[in-house]
């Protein structure tokens, strides 16, 4: 009877509790940890909407969440064959100028994409309608598309941002952190925050140029939001109203920087707690004996590459002892070595946990670095595209792997460079010491997001974290009004004691000119 009464309490509880959560996600990569907050959100008993355009390539429907779709103009097919591209266009050896363009070229259209799916969703009046009459608690989106924060401005609902980072640094901008190009290194930079003179003059001049390129990237956002919103935004104004930022960041792995209150790091949140590995996959480590074996994966978005970069790398692959896990889906090289497993799909975290791992060959994207660290596997970094430059340089200044041209590596450099992360001490050193570090805190970061998503929802936003620097224009920010009054008191009260001085020198001088001149006619 007591049980019954328990279980009939906490039923009446739990409704009380939860709240609503709408999920507005961007395809990709990105989605992946997303989708493990939103796991951990319903176990909490929320209740999760997920909205979707149709044609999609990695959101999916799950017993977590409630999945709804929206007819977009145009399928799937065509954003499959937009993410071949990209990756194609990183093997390219065209001329620099070339491939620029081409890459521009596929961003535009990526771009285009992204910007034509909010645009259907925002004038969608049946999805709308359905939205408005949820009357949900909060929206958890990510930023660099940044449909979800228009629907939350139009219909006043807090907003829990969910990303890595924004190119051209916006969303340090919008939050109003302070961000000196002297030591933060701009996004692409390929600088460590210890610059030499001319990186420094780089870096000014990627933060100077940052303004105009991204005025152009997200143009075509900031006319629709202007549009849907009917008053004027840019892309930083509109981020602004933003309650907390979830970074996928770590002081382990990225530089210390300045912060705002609402930006919370939650790096590592992809790695999970180790899962027993498959039969077959514990059979293929089991067999490569004390050699041990290396995990080797381009990332989500690139799983085959031209055949002849594949034969240079599975020649590389060839000359080490390890067993190579490689995950590729491609035409196999007629050259592969019996040492390298070709597999489609591979558990990389839980690989990565396995003490018999010795070295990680990826792209360097953050979800694969950050797996790297938290197993404390050093790596080789292939970088392709985007921030993953810059995420190969954090790894390889902090000595825990090291980085390759994707372009020009032969397959003695591949070869070189995985036996030196290998049998090398010091990158197994520096990489411990990494995780050792990464590891030592208070509070998953998964925890940590749920925790501050949970928190936006029970009390409508978290206005008192919002700094008051949103409320200040350029000129009171840097307090050139300030300033400006108190040079004008300074040379006021210069000018007035100069004229003083003056006119005691003219009154002083005319007095004795007065005193010579009755003293002269008197002597006459």
């Amino acid at each position: 009877m007591l049980v019954a009464v328990l279980l009939l309490f906490l039923c009446c509880l739990s409704p009380a509790a939860a709240g609503k959560l709408l999920v507005i996600p961007m395809e990709g990569s990105h989605w992946l940890s997303m989708k493990e907050v939103l796991a951990e959100l319903s176990k909490r008993g929320h209740e999760i909407v997920v909205i979707s355009p149709e044609s999609k390539i990695m959101i999916d429907s799950s017993v977590t969440y409630d999945l709804k779709t929206y007819s977009v103009p145009f399928k799937k097919e065509e954003m499959e064959e937009q993410m071949r591209s990209l990756g194609t266009n990183c093997f390219s050896k065209e001329p620099f100028l070339t491939r620029f363009f081409n890459t521009w070229n596929n961003f535009r259209k990526s771009s285009a994409m992204f910007q034509a799916s909010c645009s259907s969703l925002l004038y969608n009046k049946e999805m709308m309608k359905y939205i408005e009459e949820s009357k949900f608690d909060a929206i958890f989106t990510d930023p660099l598309t940044p449909c979800g924060q228009i629907i939350a401005l139009h219909f006043s609902i807090p907003t829990v941002f969910f990303l890595r980072g924004v190119p051209c640094a916006i969303d340090t901008h919008a939050a109003q952190s302070p961000d000196p190009p002297s030591y933060v290194p701009r996004m692409f930079s390929v600088n460590t925050d210890h610059m030499t003179f001319p990186q420094r003059v780089k870096n000014f001049l990627i933060s100077i140029s940052e303004y105009f390129t991204c005025s152009m990237v997200f143009s075509s956002f900031e006319s629709l939001a202007s549009e849907f919103l009917q008053k004027p935004m840019t892309i930083t104004q509109l981020l602004s109203h933003g309650s907390v930022w979830l970074k996928r960041l770590d002081f382990v792995f990225d530089y210390p920087m300045p912060l705002m209150p609402n930006m919370i790091f939650i790096g590592g949140i992809n790695c999970g707690e180790k899962k027993p590995l498959s039969q077959e996959f514990e059979a293929i480590v089991n067999a490569s004996g004390e050699h041990g074996i290396v995990v080797f994966s381009l990332g989500s978005m690139v799983s085959e590459i031209p055949m002849k970069k594949a034969t240079e790398i599975a020649d590389a692959l060839g000359t080490v002892p390890q067993t190579v896990l490689w995950r590729y889906t491609g035409e196999v090289p007629p050259n592969l070595p019996k040492n390298v497993k070709l597999i489609k799909w591979l558990p990389q975290n839980d690989l990565l946990a396995h003490p018999k791992t010795r070295a990680f060959i990826t792209h360097g994207g953050s979800h694969g670095v950050y797996e790297g660290i938290c197993n404390a596997v050093p790596m080789v970094l292939m970088p392709l595209f985007g921030d993953q430059m810059d995420n190969a340089k954090r790894v390889e200044s902090r000595g825990a792997g090291l980085t390759l041209n994707i372009l020009e590596m032969t397959s003695k450099d591949i070869s070189t460079a995985l036996k030196a992360v290998i049998n090398d001490k010091k990158y197994k050193d520096n990489i411990k010491r990494l995780s050792e570090l990464h590891l030592d805190r208070p509070i998953h970061p998964l925890d940590l997001a749920v925790h501050w998503v949970e928190f936006v929802m029970r009390h409508k936003g978290a206005p008192h974290l919002r700094p008051a620097a949103h409320d200040l224009n350029w000129i009171q920010y840097h307090s050139l009004d300030v300033i400006a009054f108190l040079l004008a008191v300074v040379l006021l009260s210069l000018f007035i004691s100069l004229k003083c001085c003056l006119f005691c020198c003219r009154r002083c001088c005319g007095k004795k000119g007065r005193t010579r001149k009755s003293t002269k006619s008197k002597s006459h």
